[in-house]
């Protein structure tokens, strides 16, 4: 059998990583500099700082053996519910959300640390869990320990970072062999819900001059309830059908009856701890000129400065956009926006390549995972990976919703930078190791 050896660490990934990482301290410089000329602050300094300790957190990770963290995976995801709990109560009020824990002047952000201790949580419970619970228990514990730490990120609030929660879970759900209807489920739900939630938002802003009737029912609390009561009443009879004529299609009509009741009882509940603002982001996605000067700002600059950039680009440091201000959070939320303007579409180009070979190459490595903890683990890394790069691109682009989730390894930020670092370390642990003693 064959054995370990260091010298097979995966430069793949690291390169990847790296360049990555100098592409976003280059433009974190860039979004510094005022229309001037003149550095107005020094956040590439610190992204420096950051991703240097990211890359030795990285490479030790790649030599620590990732199953070590097999039996630690309860107590890291445990005690970083309770950091979740601390910030609620003492954290730190940064863009609005209470999402910051400071010692000393050096904050962080447990919700991003979250993201590496769900994986590791979900790897352990959906291996153990495969001959142990039902197929429905199964995916309803595995969704419960998701669904803790994403309400209560929710709740400070940081709708951003409680997202990148769902496609984890439902990652490694699908990869485990959770059945598709379940998976649907939650989607289908989850979709009406936000839909549904938009309805009266949608009815204040664009409908001005006469509400439509339908809008109605989601802006009056007794109409909703009245439905509410209708779809439960339909679903008892479908239950009844069911049992006396056993005919599957009873089934499918109180499988989707009950996917409207869910939607439609939390779009109810989503005003209690859903602010203005969050809805309105998801309004001007569909018509950014409802507020131009307000809620649209961003998403209008950063499309203007993506679609200015052309082919080559205006050149690094020569941009409009940022050095004129014109982009607010353009070292974090926006900072691909930079980066199309001043590098154009071979710009964009070279970060979609080294996006695209980490995500491949870890691919890869996963098939030759010598266990399921480390294929669960690694595709929730992956899907982790790939859902801020398809949402912070397709913000960055008018394509999607603004959700404030950062560009991973480019963004501005510590916390993100040794999330991300912890992820990719984890893979090449898997890499490493993937030969059994």
């Amino acid at each position: 059998m064959k054995s370990r050896s260091f010298f097979r660490f995966d430069l793949i990934i690291f390169f990847a990583a790296v360049g990555l990482s100098i592409i976003g301290i280059l433009f974190i410089y860039s979004s510094g500099i005022s229309s001037d000329g003149v550095l107005q602050n020094n956040e590439y300094i610190k992204q420096i700082v950051w991703a240097s300790i990211g890359i030795v957190i990285m490479i030790v990770l790649s030599f620590f053996d990732y199953e070590r963290l097999r039996s630690l995976s309860f107590y890291i995801y445990g005690a970083n519910i309770i950091l979740l709990l601390i910030v609620l109560f003492s954290g730190d009020v940064v863009n609005g959300a209470r999402s910051w824990i400071s010692i000393r002047g050096i904050g962080f952000q447990p919700s991003e640390f979250m993201k590496i201790s769900l994986i590791l949580r979900l790897g352990v419970y959906f291996e153990e869990s495969r001959n142990k619970y039902s197929d429905f228990i199964r995916f309803l514990l595995g969704l419960i320990q998701a669904a803790i730490p994403m309400l209560l990120v929710i709740i400070q609030p940081d709708m951003g970072t409680a997202l990148v929660y769902f496609p984890i879970f439902l990652t490694i759900a699908f990869v485990a062999g959770v059945k598709k209807r379940y998976l649907f489920f939650l989607l289908a739900a989850g979709f009406l819900t936000v839909m549904f939630s938009l309805i009266p938002a949608w009815d204040h802003y664009i409908i001005t001059e006469k509400s439509v009737e339908l809008t109605k029912v989601f802006t009056d609390p007794n109409l909703m309830m009245i439905v509410i009561g209708s779809l439960i009443f339909i679903l008892v009879l479908s239950g009844i059908g069911l049992l006396l004529y056993k005919r599957k299609y009873f089934y499918w009509i109180g499988y989707a009856i009950i996917i409207l009741i869910i939607a439609c009882s939390l779009a109810m509940g989503t005003s209690s701890f859903i602010k203005d603002y969050q809805l309105k982001r998801l309004i001007i996605f569909i018509d950014p000129q409802i507020d131009p000067q307000g809620a649209g700002w961003n998403m209008i600059q950063s499309v203007t400065a993506v679609g200015s950039g052309g082919t080559f680009g205006k050149g690094f440091l020569k941009g409009t956009q940022s050095h004129y201000r014109y982009l607010p959070q353009q070292s974090t939320d926006f900072i691909f926006s930079i980066i199309s303007e001043e590098w154009g579409f071979i710009g964009c180009l070279a970060v979609f390549l080294l996006f695209l070979i980490i995500m491949i190459r870890g691919l890869y490595i996963l098939l030759t995972a010598k266990d399921e903890f480390a294929l669960f683990v690694g595709c929730g890394i992956i899907g982790m990976i790939f859902f801020h790069f398809i949402v912070n691109i397709g913000m960055a682009m008018g394509i999607m919703p603004i959700t404030g989730i950062p560009l991973l390894l480019v963004s501005y930020g510590g916390s993100s930078m040794f999330t991300t670092m912890i992820g990719l370390g984890l893979i090449s642990s898997i890499y490493l190791h993937k030969y059994k003693y």
